[in-house]
């Protein structure tokens, strides 16, 4: 069989896409593959020898709902998997012992684990501009180490992250961006919209029980006219900064 190496991930603002590229330029040869899109149907069936880098952010410290979804299509008939973690520098959580649970119900074998830090998405100058050079470094570091170890063939599964089940219960944030004055109806953020929670006939009108605050809109914007609340940022923001203050380091589990 022919080894391939896949690239997959879910990352609304682009964080977790940047960290997991970094990861994935060790091996020459890649496939990217973006769930982000809405109705994107990836059902990919892979074999033992192939290579999978699976990358997702932490939202509340849980792997978010909809890439549990849309990762639980894969079938990965113990292919070898890489489980990434991305955080803005708060804390995962449970996230990367959900990740795992996850990807070895789909069959695969989780032989590393990398947690990684990129700018938070909802305050962006926690975190602001990482993975930086350091971090991209590291990233790669490790990237070489995990092919190493996968090459020889001394694959562990039996890693032990941190988390605890039951997982810590998220219901989401009440920060749902909405289009302001500005907003010319160009439609781009409903294009982007992860959930389809963004209407493309009136975009500035959002279904708040789709929404799942990864703030992709508000990136995404050509004429920066989505907003969240700007008090309710304030308050979020300034409890952000106090808890996410000393720069957390990125982690390799092998």
């Amino acid at each position: 069989m022919i080894k391939l190496v896949y690239s997959i991930y879910f990352s609304p603002t682009g964080g977790t896409e940047k960290v997991v590229e970094t990861l994935s330029s060790v091996w020459e040869n890649y496939e990217k593959v973006d769930l982000s899109p809405f109705g994107f149907n990836y059902d990919k069936e892979f074999n033992e020898e192939d290579i999978c880098l699976i990358a997702v952010p932490s939202y509340g410290g849980r792997v978010p709902a909809v890439a549990v979804e849309r990762i639980s299509k894969l079938k990965g008939n113990n292919a070898k998997a890489v489980a990434v973690v991305v955080y803005g520098n708060r804390d995962y959580e449970d996230t990367m012992l959900e990740l795992q649970e996850v990807l070895e119900n789909c069959g695969f074998r989780v032989g590393a684990m990398v947690t990684a830090i990129a700018e938070h998405s909802v305050e962006r100058t926690v975190a602001a501009n990482r993975p930086d050079s350091k971090d991209i470094d590291e990233l790669t570091k490790f990237a070489k180490e995990i092919k190493e170890k996968f090459n020889s063939g001394d694959i562990n599964t039996e890693l032990k992250p941190k988390g605890n089940k039951p997982y810590r219960e998220y219901n989401g944030i009440p920060l749902k961006p909405k289009g302001s004055s500005a907003c010319n109806g160009c439609g781009v953020c409903a294009t982007v919209c992860p959930v389809g929670a963004i209407s493309k006939e009136n975009p500035k009108k959002v279904d708040k029980s789709k929404c799942i605050s990864c703030m992709r809109c508000i990136k995404a914007c050509p004429s920066n006219a989505r907003k969240v609340n700007p008090v309710m940022k304030a308050v979020a923001g300034k409890k952000l900064k106090k808890s996410c203050f000393d720069r957390k380091e990125n982690t390799l589990l092998i």
